[in-house]
């Protein structure tokens, strides 16, 4: 049997789409509770990427606490129940392997604020002001 060459273009879109997956999947079992660790069932934990490696073997898994809880003991309480998750990621996505998952906070909010106050600037609007 001949194997299909996929171009860059599908295999892209085939990795997204996993890793769109994989977000869902960790997603309802944070909001379900199903993880048996204090931490996590007491915490609202939003996942807001997962990038996947171009071989879907590893996921990295952005994630933010919501109501301004302790990022730090939030992803110590992710990291010890990795396990746990994998092992439900595998079972609900049916792929040959089971995706690797690291736990990162994500700094995108962080990093959208500091632009956001560096474009309100007093100097920085009167660059942008428009010219008379």
């Amino acid at each position: 049997m001949v194997r299909q060459q996929s171009t860059p273009e599908q295999q892209s879109v085939r990795v997204l789409k996993v890793g769109e997956r994989v977000r869902h999947i960790l997603s309802e079992l944070l909001a379900r509770q199903e993880v048996h660790d204090d931490v996590l069932t007491a915490t609202s934990v939003s996942v807001t990427e997962v990038r996947m490696s171009p071989d879907l073997r590893n996921a990295a898994v952005y994630v933010k606490p919501l109501l301004g809880e302790e990022e730090a003991v939030v992803l110590k309480a992710l990291r010890t129940n990795t396990a746990f998750f994998q092992r439900e990621v595998a079972k609900r996505l049916g792929l040959k392997f089971a995706p690797k998952l690291s736990f990162r906070g994500d700094e995108s909010f962080d990093e959208a604020e500091r632009i956001e106050r560096l474009l309100n600037d007093p100097k920085v609007a009167r660059d942008l002001g428009e010219e008379e």
